[in-house]
C-alpha cells in the first residue's frame, strides 16, 4: 500500500464519519497543511470516490458535506482490505522477531 494510498483510506474513513467536517478540520486530523488536504480531496474527487455537496447553515454561510460514491465505498473496501493484510504480515513479522529477541535474552541468561 503506497503512502497515497494510505491517506486516501484515512479521508474516505473520515468523510464516511463525519460528512461535514471541514477542509480545515480534516487538515488537522490529518496533520497536513489545508493545501495538502484540499489536493487530496480533489484526487478522491476526481476519482469519484467523494462527491461534494453543499448546503447552507444556519448563518447562510456556505459550506461542504463530503459524501462517499459507491465507487468510493468499493474503493474503502479495497484500500482496507489491502491495509489489514500488510497489518497481519507485520504483525506476524514483529512476533517473530520479538520471540526471537526473548530467545535471545534466554541465552544470554543462562550463559550468566
Amino acid at each position: 500500500m503506497t503512502p497515497a494510498e494510505e491517506v486516501h483510506l484515512r479521508i474516505l474513513r473520515i468523510v464516511e464519519e463525519e460528512p461535514q467536517i471541514s477542509q480545515r478540520q480534516l487538515a488537522e486530523r490529518l496533520g497536513a497543511s489545508l493545501g495538502k488536504t484540499n489536493y487530496l480531496l480533489k484526487a478522491l474527487l476526481d476519482k469519484g470516490y467523494i462527491k461534494a455537496g453543499n448546503f447552507l447553515r444556519a448563518e447562510d454561510k456556505l459550506k461542504y458535506a463530503y459524501l462517499l460514491t459507491p465507487d468510493g465505498i468499493g474503493a474503502k473496501l479495497s484500500l482496507t482490505r489491502n491495509h489489514l493484510a500488510r497489518k497481519e504480515k507485520e504483525y506476524v513479522a514483529m512476533k517473530e522477531e520479538i520471540e526471537r529477541v526473548r530467545a535471545e535474552l534466554g541465552a544470554d541468561i543462562d550463559r550468566r
